[in-house]
């Protein structure tokens, strides 16, 4: 029987430009899973962090960026994976960057600043289209939910 876990995050960087938002998209490197995928920020959960420290601690890793703001996002993304035969229930955040310039981890070759419309283009998977939009519409509608769920940094 499939288990069900929290072993990984989501997280969808932003920054805020005079009209809109521009968020970070990652490309995957060949020699990882999924290779040459387009996504946010997203990692695996270590032993004995949080959800959220794990979130920032991939920002850094993976991107050099430290957060401005963070909050948790109103959608957890899920997905079976054949490979341990478990569903994964990830947790998605919303962080807001400083800055655009990037520096890449191993894990990606290359990065795009994009608009939501161009995002949800780039994304394949279900669930990174549903995060992004939700992060998308609480940051534009400044959203009460961020204050409630805001992540102390």
């Amino acid at each position: 029987m499939a288990s069900v876990t929290v072993r990984v995050v989501d997280c969808y960087v932003y920054l805020k430009t005079d009209d809109d938002l521009k968020f970070l998209l990652l490309k995957r490197n060949k020699n990882k899973i999924y290779e040459h995928l387009w996504q946010g920020g997203a990692g695996k959960i270590e032993e004995g962090e949080t959800p959220p420290e794990a979130a920032i601690r991939e920002l850094k890793e993976e991107t050099g960026l430290d957060p401005v703001n963070m909050f948790v996002a109103d959608h957890v993304s899920r997905f079976y994976e054949v490979h341990g035969d478990r569903v994964n229930i990830v947790p998605v955040f919303g962080i807001e960057a400083g800055s655009t310039e990037v520096t890449l981890s191993d894990e990606h070759i290359d990065f795009k600043w994009v608009n939501i419309k161009d995002a949800l283009n780039t994304l394949v998977w279900n669930g990174q289209k549903e995060g992004i939009q939700t992060v998308y519409d609480m940051v534009k509608n400044n959203d009460g939910r961020m204050r409630w769920s805001k992540v102390n940094l």
